[in-house]
């Protein structure tokens, strides 16, 4: 190829294209990677890739259960090196979670070293732990990869191939369910009870028309590691069916009694949910729920848990109310919590949510497919090995001619063309008969092979008895193979007595309990009403303090913090948010106490969702009922609602009806201001008497108070007194609010220049 010279250029092509196009194309492509590739199970094996490729990296490195552990390191790096080039932690992490037994219904791993406990301690790092392949995931899980059951595919780099699918003869996405964080999708799925699947499996297999309350009949719901109780058991069949819903999950609390009678409720098991660090959150909630004065019968919380199992004592007075104290643990801990279900897996190569019913079948046609291949598989090579053995036991019967063959062939390609082909030219016999049987012979291409590499020990006795026993033993299980691949109902009873080997092994007893539990009923202590001044940040923490406390530290707390005002602590608070919605909020919920406690988010104790809504404004109920609120939007959409309208028991209300993509910008008590002053985005001001805006129902829109031009929107709102000093900046000058002309409401207004 000549070479190029130095003034020669080399021709570019420069494709223009829309920005956003190429944008939206490369995040569809990565968001597809993520959903398919890394954060959801497969509802085959009900294993991610990460669990997939690690699982079968311990496989090809014989880390099986009867052998001794290998260190994780070696595992993670393998894996990483091989199959998963996606950091180590996400490998280690996995590995580790398939060995706590607290989060999985079955482990899969057999982990030896330190892999965390049920009270969030980590794992040790990898370079500590060991690990290898529980006996259920060798030979339910890995076993049959040799026998054609599943596709391969090129790894990451080409280098090697690694299983699409693991060839798990279990339902694995139910018993051990999943949970993964996708693009725009996320899967959380809990486990089941083992056996009570595979019976569920087998009562589909036997009758596919089987309906999901049927099956629940079979397998009542969730069976969680850590027990429990599940409290809607009506609630489940519309969760399984639909395979989305909220299972109700409540800790399993018994009564025990201490020295000198006192009592103790001691909680023995935990909600699924509460695993990890939310074992000491739930401390921490009793203790803040003794320092709120919530309860006074409290005496001394202790975790007395251990590799036994989970043992939380809460000590009593003598006289406390024991039930009503079991009933605020309940209510205003995570010992009542909730599971959210999404039952979303890929299938058929894309994510689908799935009820209980498309998972076991799903599970059933797989299993069908597995045995399918592995039995083809194992009939050719039954075909092979009866090709083999009627080979040798021909041979046999002309043994001395074969010798005769051998002992006058010039070389091992001559005595094979003579065995297949009855080729005779160039051989030495003793006599003309052994010719003529030589030439006779028709042996295959592998029977002719199988002859010349048999050793003369065959030739014993035993041995040929041994020989023809294996080939009636061969012709069986062909006869066999060929009845489970030609007769679906065979193939059935096959996959059945498969399950009912792994129940047998590996089948444990439920450790959740499933009922319909009452809701309970927690009678709150009635609190000595005082006056109290509200504090909040501008983070959203929220408290409240002593109103001696305030008077002293008025200056720091002006600095501090964006609202602050006097309440009773037996009343509410409202807060409006720019969704056009009011949170009320308790004000004996929010922590009270010094000046330098730190409070809690608004978040903690309302429906208020600081991740999609922002306050507006903060005011007492008492406040709120005795006057008439001022509301305006960002498209400028005003109006003005009695106080008493929101004075309602729910704890989240509508405050106003919005357009389309418009928000609440402006709450405000009205009191005896005159004029409303407006100001755009675009430096428009418009004055107009307050009165202009009429009073209208809370699930009103109000009037439209300025005509905005173009995507100009309202940005600030000022209410003015007969005589009122507020000024703004408008660029480089101060404009005094009074001073402008008023005007008619719903007009243009007029753009000041700075």
């Amino acid at each position: 190829m000549p070479r190029r010279s130095s003034n020669e250029t080399i021709e570019e092509t420069i494709i223009k294209t829309e920005y956003s196009d190429v944008m939206q194309k490369s995040y569809i492509d990565y968001a597809m990677s993520v959903i398919i590739s890394r954060a959801l199970p497969d509802v085959r094996d009900g294993l991610k890739p990460v669990q997939r490729r690690t699982l079968y990296d311990m496989y090809e490195l014989n880390n099986r259960f009867d052998r001794p552990h290998l260190k994780s390191a070696r595992i993670v790096g393998d894996t990483m090196g091989k199959y998963h080039p996606h950091g180590d932690s996400s490998i280690y992490d996995c590995l580790v979670v398939m060995s706590q037994e607290f989060k999985k219904g079955i482990a899969l791993v057999d982990g030896h070293g330190n892999f965390g406990s049920i009270e969030g301690d980590g794992a040790a790092a990898m370079r500590y732990t060991e690990a290898r392949l529980q006996r259920i995931t060798q030979e339910e899980m890995l076993s049959d990869l040799d026998k054609d059951v599943v596709d391969f595919l090129p790894n990451y780099d080409e280098t090697g191939k690694e299983p699409e699918v693991l060839p798990c003869r279990f339902p694995n996405l139910l018993v051990n369910g999943s949970e993964g964080i996708a693009v725009g999708m996320a899967t959380s799925m809990p486990p089941h009870n083992l056996a009570e699947v595979i019976e569920a499996e087998k009562a589909f297999i036997r009758n596919p028309a089987i309906t999901t309350a049927e099956l629940l009949e079979i397998m009542p719901g969730p069976d969680f590691p850590t027990g429990g109780i599940v409290t809607n058991k009506d609630e489940l069949l519309e969760i399984y069916e639909s395979g989305t819903g909220k299972i109700k999950i409540r800790g399993k609390v018994e009564l025990e009694y201490g020295k000198g009678g006192k009592p103790m409720l001691v909680i023995t098991e935990i909600p699924y949910t509460m695993i990890g660090a939310n074992i000491s959150k739930f401390l921490l909630d009793i203790v803040s729920l003794i320092d709120a004065k919530k309860t006074t019968d409290i005496v001394d919380i202790s975790n007395q848990s251990s590799k036994e199992g989970i043992r939380i004592v809460v000590e009593l007075k003598k006289d406390a109310d024991v039930e009503n104290v079991r009933n605020m643990l309940l209510k205003k801990t995570r010992l009542e919590d909730t599971f959210g279900v999404n039952m979303l897996a890929i299938c058929d190569g894309r994510p689908e949510v799935l009820g209980l019913r498309a998972i076991i079948s799903h599970h059933v046609g797989f299993l069908r497919e597995l045995a399918t291949r592995k039995y083809r598989t194992l009939l050719t090579r039954e075909l092979e090995k009866k090709e083999i053995q009627e080979g040798l036991i021909k041979a046999v019967d002309v043994i001395d001619v074969i010798i005769e063959i051998l002992r006058g062939c010039k070389d091992v390609k001559m005595a094979k063309k003579c065995l297949v082909e009855g080729d005779t030219e160039g051989i030495n016999f003793k006599s003309r008969i052994s010719q003529k049987v030589a030439s006779s012979l028709r042996f295959t291409e592998k029977q002719a092979s199988a002859i010349l590499d048999m050793r003369l020990y065959k030739l014993i006795g035993l041995e040929m008895e041994a020989l023809v026993a294996e080939h009636e033993k061969t012709l069986k299980d062909i006869n066999e193979y060929k009845e489970i691949l030609t007769k679906p109902a065979k193939m059935d009873a096959t996959i059945v007595k498969e399950l009912d080997a792994i129940r047998k092994n590996y089948g444990h007893e439920r450790k959740t309990s499933i009922e319909n539990a009452t809701d309970v009923v927690f009678e709150e202590k009635k609190i000595e009403e005082m006056e109290v001044v509200f504090l909040m940040d501008r983070f959203g923490y929220a408290k409240t303090v002593d109103t001696a406390t305030f008077d002293r530290n008025r200056d720091t707390i002006d600095a501090e913090f964006t609202t602050t005002f006097t309440c009773l602590n037996t009343t509410r608070i409202c807060v409006f948010t720019n969704k056009g919605v009011m949170h009320s909020v308790k004000v004996s919920d929010l922590p009270y106490g010094k000046l330098r406690d730190k409070g809690i988010p608004i978040d903690n104790v309302s429906n208020y969702d600081s991740s999609s809504e922002t306050i507006v404004y903060v005011l007492p109920m008492a406040d709120l009922v005795m006057q008439k609120l001022m509301f305006g939007t960002r498209k400028g959409m005003f109006k003005q609602v009695y106080g008493t309208e929101f004075d309602v028991i729910k704890r989240t209300v509508a405050a106003t009806s919005l357009l389309d993509d418009d928000e609440l910008i402006t709450v405000f008590p009205v009191t005896e201001q005159k004029y409303v002053v407006l100001r755009t985005e675009f430096d428009v001001f418009l004055k107009f008497e307050l009165d202009e805006v009429p009073v209208k129902k809370k699930g009103a829109v109000g009037v439209r108070a300025i005509k905005l031009t173009g995507n100009d929107h309202v940005s600030e709102v000022f209410y003015l007194f007969e005589q009122d000093d507020t000024t703004v900046e408008v660029g480089s000058r101060e404009v005094l609010l009074s001073r402008l002309k008023a005007a008619r409401r719903d007009t243009k207004g007029n753009k000041l220049r700075g």
